[in-house]
């Protein structure tokens, strides 16, 4: 076996199996990513700017620990999703309300950059598929389109929610038949994979984002005025028992085939 066909199996194990239980925990973790990055800048008050440095550097902290592991880590690839989600959470809230770019005008940046990162990942490395995900320059892009795919999730359920008139509920329930819109296309349709991934992954924010919002903000807002960190704690005692229990299989590089073979 080859140098490069042994890190090819190597890396390869770091990103999880896309599975059901892989999307309960990330819209688990998008969920929290609201409620504990509104704890922190809202609850403890710390506000916005400040919210999202501190979610920043945790961010970079485990996307470099990420990085440099051999092999899947459950425990800390969630940690690290948690993380840029919280990141987003407050980012997207800074722009959105202190900068006063307003949440149309931030969903709209965001998208941008969205897209920006994924072209760039695609003229660079060839494809957008987390299945090719095995080098670390193509670990940075993964991790750059997923937090700005974080940002414009928060973005986008904070402008369903209150720009549209819908409410956190109705929000909800826009996000959940979109998720499901994109379930039927990919379970009796041949549309792109790669396509259909983003399209969830960017889908599961804002609807994690709602539901977050549904838990902790006030009954005169809209929601079930139920305490940031209580809920934090809660969901967070939900990811962990999902992680132990649900299968958390390491995802195939293509490589992988070729490498045994």
């Amino acid at each position: 076996m080859t140098r490069h066909s042994n890190y090819l199996q190597q890396a390869a194990t770091k990103v999880p199996e896309v599975t059901l239980g892989f999307w309960i925990i990330k819209i688990a973790a998008t969920t929290l990513g609201e409620t504990g990055g509104d704890s922190v800048t809202m609850t403890l008050n710390w506000g916005y700017l400040t919210g999202t440095a501190l979610f920043s550097a945790t961010l970079i902290v485990f996307v470099a620990l990420q990085i440099a592991s051999t092999k899947l880590r459950p425990f800390l690839y969630w940690a690290t999703i948690v993380a840029s989600t919280t990141f987003g959470t407050t980012m997207a809230d800074f722009a959105d309300r202190s900068l006063g770019i307003g949440y149309s005008g931030g969903s709209a940046i965001l998208l941008a950059l969205v897209l920006g990162t994924l072209a760039l990942w695609r003229w660079s490395a060839g494809s957008v598929s987390v299945a090719t995900v095995a080098t670390p320059k193509v670990e940075v892009f993964y991790w750059a389109t997923i937090t700005f795919s974080q940002t414009l999730g928060t973005a986008l359920g904070d402008w369903m929610a209150d720009s549209t008139g819908l409410g956190y509920g109705g929000g909800a329930v826009v996000f959940g038949a979109g998720l499901a819109v994109l379930a039927v296309l990919y379970f009796w349709t041949d549309v792109s994979r790669v396509l259909l991934f983003w399209a969830a992954f960017i889908l599961t924010r804002p609807l994690g984002a709602t539901v977050g919002d549904l838990l902790d903000k006030p009954v005169h807002d809209g929601g079930l005025a139920f305490s940031r960190p209580v809920a934090s704690a809660i969901i967070a005692g939900f990811i962990v028992l999902c992680i132990l229990l649900l299968p958390q299989r390491a995802g195939r590089h293509p490589g992988q085939a070729t490498a045994a073979g």
